[in-house]
């Protein structure tokens, strides 16, 4: 009998931890179904690089979805850049977060003519015409990243959700926000180890962190199984979003899709 009431009550715990929040179909009705191209529509060889304007270009050009990464800079100015370091795709040490974006400016992506940009400009490229998947990268600010992003977007034209690996950022779009479409962005333990401690990784990767921000959509990386919790949170209502693809296949068991260096069809 002990042992069952124990069983109960560890259910109950798991179902109050990672079920999720629930949208309005008007609001998440843009995203599901559509495949999303992952930093814009970058070539494998960088010569267009990822999260450039010229990949963005790319996309809306061949009816894609956007997905895109934003971090604030010490001037409190937003820029479209995935690493917290710049060291892979500008070639010189150093955190995004610790530069002015005058400073930002003046690197090169990949080595192409091609710079960092302000999510501004993007959004200016995009003018609504394709939705917008949108993770704000946490670091030391993310309050101020959040406030800045939804002062961008008071007057955006377009379809826009936010995602974001950190639990405590879509918290603050659930309190702050709560009419954008937003989502948790996890993988497999062993993946989000290597950013984090292992304890971090494992409840991040079970969603166990999800009471704290009721996400509406799980942006889960493709695995081979995904743990039961994730299972149960998508049986809840969580709508399932893979990345990153290579492949179609994806379409096959989740809502929407965020791809690269392949060419899917624009809806499925």
């Amino acid at each position: 009998m002990t042992a069952l009431v124990i069983a109960v009550c560890v259910l109950v715990l798991m179902i109050y931890a990672v079920a999720p929040g629930r949208a309005d179909e008007t609001v998440s009705a843009p995203f599901l179904r559509r495949n999303f191209a992952h930093r814009g529509l970058y070539a494998p060889d960088q010569s267009v690089p990822e999260n450039s304007l010229a990949a963005f270009r790319l996309a809306v050009e061949n009816g894609y979805g956007v997905e895109l990464d934003v971090h604030i800079t010490a001037d409190d100015r937003l820029a479209v850049f995935h690493d917290d370091d710049l060291t892979r795709m500008c070639g010189t040490p150093g955190r995004i977060e610790d530069r002015t974006f005058e400073e930002l400016s003046s690197l090169r992506l990949m080595g192409t003519g091609e710079t960092i940009p302000l999510l501004s400009d993007v959004l200016d490229v995009i003018g609504g015409r394709t939705p917008i998947i949108l993770e704000l990268k946490r670091g030391g600010r993310n309050d101020a990243l959040c406030e800045r992003v939804r002062d961008a977007l008071r007057d955006y034209p377009g379809d826009v959700c936010i995602e974001s690996f950190d639990p405590f950022i879509v918290r603050w779009w659930r309190k702050n926000a709560p009419t954008y479409f937003r989502g948790q962005l996890s993988a497999a333990a062993g993946e989000l180890r290597k950013g984090t401690s292992g304890i971090n990784a494992f409840l991040l990767s079970r969603l166990l962190l999800d009471f704290l921000a009721r996400p509406q959509f799980i942006a889960y990386g493709l695995c081979d199984a995904k743990p039961l919790t994730v299972r149960l949170c998508e049986r809840m209502g969580g709508v399932p979003v893979a990345w990153t693809s290579h492949s179609p296949e994806a379409e096959k068991t989740n809502a929407a899709v965020i791809f690269e260096h392949y060419r899917p069809g624009t809806r499925y």
